[in-house]
């Protein structure tokens, strides 16, 4: 097997017991996983996308990070924000306005 060339986590508040509660859940971060999915399908990224548990970090969520890169993205709250995010992607660099952590 190939290894994607990144790897994209959305938090989505999963909890030990396996149920999605938290902040990042209650505010639409499961929406987002489909659409991130068909981006960079049709902008020919080599990503697979993964749903995690909590992040820890539900002040700046939903959060979204992105691997090799170890980007963590903060308040990415719809389409308009991934888009955002993957255009830096495409250019190498990451999106500062919604960059919490390098």
């Amino acid at each position: 097997m190939k290894a994607p060339e990144f790897h994209i986590l959305v938090c989505n508040s999963y909890r030990v017991a396996g149920d999605a509660q938290g902040y990042c859940n209650k505010n639409g971060a499961a929406t987002l996983i489909p659409y991130i999915l068909d981006e960079c399908s049709s902008r020919g990224l080599d990503v697979a996308v993964s749903s995690t548990a909590c992040l820890n970090v539900c002040s700046q969520g939903p959060v979204m990070v992105i691997h090799p890169n170890n980007w963590w993205f903060g308040k990415v709250t719809g389409e308009d924000v991934v888009d955002e995010i993957l255009d830096a992607l495409e250019e190498g660099e990451p999106c500062e306005k919604y960059l919490i952590s390098e």
